[in-house]
Parts: structure tokens; C-alpha cells; sequence
């Protein structure tokens, strides 16, 4: 009898010994977890989710953290699901511990009481290794607060149809220095129209040269240059700056060549402008290098292959460059301490340069530590970098280096106002470009068709109505 209960014995007191272990804090407690949220996409979606499973694989194992990663779709999806979620709406998901976003989404949460301040987590130390004008985005209410860690940077550069621009160049005498600037763009995009209208004998049909993505940037970028904070945000309230003589340039430079057929926009981006052949020229993010085109589809039943020149964003002659700085950045939510503790883990280690250097480059975007972001630093990362993307990487870390960083700082409803100032200008250069056209197919010469939008008093009319349109943004 006695032999038959030794098992059930030993089992017993196996069971209460792991029982034991388990209440001493062994190593079956539970992990803590972490959500985050991410809108990435393509290559940048399938490198985050790697460094994600490496981190839960080696870092997370050891310190007993788990990552788990959800992607939202496009960054207005995200945006709209993480308000969903902090208001409490009926149907929306839990808050994440931890998402990708901008200031301003940052600063619409932060209201509701749900951001955390990183800046305490972090040594003095530990900042330092960070490009300074990358953290101090993050500090929305310029106190030294840390609500945005940043992850990866883009900016802006100038992507030309270097096959098609041979024989132009050839033709008229223009070279690259001439896109230097925003004037000399302007002088080319000319040229270019008329050596194609040329081509033809029907007038007036000559081809647009540039566009632009995001005319925001050069709005708010190109009147910086010329000394004037267009949106001058502080402790989240703005003060509206609109010179009109700094105004009047930036107009002269886009709206007015714009008309003229000199510039132009019909795809959803300028890339698309591209590959149909209607632009040969623009300025776009670093990050939308992957989407240059590799060949020009004239039509259905012709193409042929071009080759890409990549150069600095132009600046207005005369002054220091400014460059756009741009790139969604990590925000943590309101949570227990040992989850906010682990969203800083991955973070710390997430930006380590080795890490970084694996998520952003392949995409345009720049690493965000002085360690990372040097092109010693990429090449030795052992990475295989296409010419594109390494011509990309070397004016945009000259550009971070030599050029004046510019960001807007938040306030309430910023995007909104931002999204307020470039359509104002690209809506009135559509509108006013199809009204040309049709003057012109109705026999109207380029100068009569035109007229009417080159006054000083059309401009004043424009930029009355713009101001106020801006001020309700202001406070």
C-alpha cells in the first residue's frame, strides 16, 4: 500500500515546490506588454516587425518584455483610432502603450492627459547622443519635456528625370547648378516649357517641368529662409506672421509659374507626374525615394526607361538653406510604471545605431543619433545600399548637418491650419491654370489669358482672405 502512494507524494510536493517558485517571483511571472501602433508600410512595416521579434527574442526575453505590434492602416486611420480610443468611444480598441505620430498628434492627446514625459527616463547622457533639433520636436511646450521620441527623420530633396533633362540641357545650356534655387527653378521651368512648345505646331502646349509634394514645406520653409515664422507656436499657443512682401515671393515662385503651365500637379504625387511624362522635376521627401520611377510611360503602348538625379531641396537665392524635418516619431500613453519603464526599453533599444540604422535607411528616412547618422556609420552596418538610396542619404545628412531643421511647433488644430495654408495657394494656382487653358484653346494669346491673375490687387485680394482664413487658428 505504502509503495502505491510514493508517485501520487512526489507529485504532490513537485506541484507545491513550482507553486512556491512561481509566488517567489520565478521565472514563470508574467511578462509585461506592451502594444504600439504603427501606419507603416511595405519595406518599413516588414523592418519594424523584424526588430520587434529580435527585440522580444534577445532584449525583451531577458528583461521579460513583450512587444506586440498593429498596424493601422494609413497615418489618418491611426491618428483617428488612437482619439477613438482615448475618448472611450463605443466599439474603439484599448489605447496603445505606445504609437507613431507627429506633434501634432501628440499634442491632441497630450489635452486629454493621456502622453507621457519622457524626459525623466532618460540620462542627460542619453540625450545627448540624440540629434538635438530631432528631440526638441518632441518637447511640445518647449519646457524640456520629452512627449515624441523620435525613431526616424526624412527631409526634402530634389528628384530630376535625369534622361529627359540631357537633351534639354543640351539644348538651352542649363545644368544642375541652375536648380539651386528657387529663382533658378523657376527661369528653367520656363525654358523647358518653351523648348517643348517648340516642338509642336500647336502653340501654347508646351510641358510643365516641377511640382511639389507637400507646399506646405515650401511655404513654411521658404519664409523662414527669408526670416518670417509663418506659424510662431509657444506653450501650445500661435501667433500668426504673414508679411506680405515674404508672402508676395513665395507667390511669385509658385502660384505664378504655376499658371503659366511652367509647373504642374495631376497625379496623387509628384512621382506619378513623373512616370506619365508631365513633369520632369520636383521636391519630395527623402523617404519617397523607393517610388522614383524607373521608366516613362507616355502612353499605353510606349515607355522607355530614365535614369534619376537626385539633388539638394533648392533655397531662395541669398539665403541660408532651411530644411524640412519631418518623420513621425514614438508616443507612450498613460500606463502602469513597469509598462511605461518597457515602452522606454524598446525604445532605447529600437535607436540604438545598429538597430536604427536597419529600420530607417533602405527607406529614405535618416537615423536619429549623432552615432548613426554619418555615412561611416551606414556603410559599416554592412546594409546593400542601391545608388538611389545612397546618393539620398548623403545630401540628406548634409543637409541635417549644414541646413537650418525646421519644424512647426504644436497648437491646437496645427495640421488643420497648415493643411489651410497650402490649399489656399494650390487650390487658387488649379483653378486659375484651368481657366487659362481654356482662354487659350479659345484662341486668347498667353498674356491675355493670364492678365487677370498677375494684378497686384488679384495677389492682395488672395492674401486678405488667406490671413483671415489663418487667424482663426491664432490663440
Amino acid at each position: 500500500m505504502r509503495s502505491r502512494f510514493r508517485p501520487l507524494v512526489s507529485l504532490v510536493l513537485s506541484a507545491a515546490l513550482l507553486l512556491g517558485c512561481v509566488g517567489c517571483g520565478g521565472s514563470a511571472k508574467a511578462p509585461t506588454t506592451i502594444t504600439v501602433w504603427n501606419y507603416y508600410s511595405g519595406d518599413l512595416l516588414s523592418s519594424f516587425n523584424a526588430l520587434v521579434d529580435q527585440f522580444n527574442a534577445t532584449v525583451g526575453k531577458e528583461k521579460n518584455i513583450v512587444v506586440e505590434s498593429f498596424n493601422q492602416g494609413s497615418v489618418t486611420d491611426l491618428e483617428a483610432n488612437v482619439l477613438a480610443a482615448a475618448q472611450g468611444k463605443v466599439g474603439a480598441a484599448a489605447l496603445p502603450n505606445l504609437y507613431s505620430g507627429y506633434a501634432d498628434m501628440a499634442y491632441d492627446l497630450d489635452l486629454l492627459g493621456e502622453v507621457v514625459d519622457l524626459a525623466p527616463y532618460l540620462t542627460a547622457k542619453e540625450k545627448a547622443a540624440y540629434i538635438d533639433g530631432f528631440l526638441a520636436e518632441g518637447d511640445l511646450m518647449n519646457n524640456g519635456e520629452l512627449k515624441v521620441f523620435p525613431v526616424a527623420k526624412s527631409t526634402e530633396l530634389l528628384y530630376l528625370n535625369a534622361t529627359d533633362w540631357a537633351p534639354f540641357a543640351a539644348a538651352t545650356g542649363v545644368t544642375y547648378d541652375d536648380l539651386a534655387t528657387m529663382e533658378g527653378v523657376v527661369e528653367v521651368a520656363r525654358q523647358y516649357y518653351d523648348w517643348t512648345d517648340a516642338m509642336t505646331s500647336t502653340p501654347n502646349d508646351g510641358k510643365a517641368f516641377f511640382g511639389r509634394d507637400a507646399l506646405a514645406n515650401y511655404l513654411l520653409c521658404g519664409a523662414q529662409e527669408m526670416g518670417l515664422t509663418i506659424f510662431d507656436a509657444e506653450n501650445g499657443v500661435m501667433t500668426l506672421h504673414f508679411d506680405k512682401d515674404v508672402i508676395r515671393k513665395l507667390w511669385d515662385n509658385f502660384y505664378v509659374p504655376y499658371i503659366k503651365g511652367w509647373f504642374g500637379a495631376s497625379g496623387k504625387f509628384r512621382s506619378d507626374d513623373v512616370k506619365t511624362g508631365n513633369l520632369l522635376a520636383y521636391v519630395g521627401s527623402s523617404a519617397s525615394s523607393p517610388f522614383f520611377p524607373t521608366q516613362v510611360m507616355t502612353n499605353d503602348a510606349e515607355s522607355h526607361a530614365i535614369e534619376p538625379a537626385i539633388l539638394p531641396c533648392p533655397s531662395f537665392a541669398g539665403c541660408t538653406p532651411v530644411a524640412a524635418q519631418q518623420g513621425a516619431g514614438m508616443i507612450v500613453t498613460k500606463g502602469t510604471d513597469a509598462q511605461i519603464r518597457a515602452c522606454v526599453e524598446f525604445l532605447k533599444w529600437f535607436t540604438q545605431p545598429e538597430n536604427n540604422i536597419a529600420f530607417s535607411v533602405n527607406s529614405g528616412y535618416l537615423p536619429v543619433t549623432h552615432a548613426a547618422a554619418s555615412p561611416d556609420a551606414i556603410q559599416a552596418s554592412g546594409l546593400e545600399l542601391t545608388d538611389l538610396i545612397t546618393q539620398v542619404l548623403d545630401l540628406s545628412l548634409d543637409a541635417v548637418e549644414h541646413d537650418a531643421l525646421y519644424t512647426t511647433h504644436a497648437f491646437p488644430e496645427g495640421s488643420t491650419a497648415r493643411f489651410t495654408l497650402q490649399n489656399a495657394m494650390t487650390d487658387a494656382a488649379e483653378a486659375d491654370r484651368a481657366i487659362v487653358k481654356e482662354r487659350l484653346a479659345a484662341g486668347q494669346t498667353p498674356e491675355e489669358a493670364e492678365s487677370e491673375f498677375l494684378t497686384d490687387e488679384y495677389f492682395d485680394q488672395w492674401y486678405e482672405s488667406t490671413k483671415a482664413a489663418l487667424e482663426a487658428y491664432v490663440g
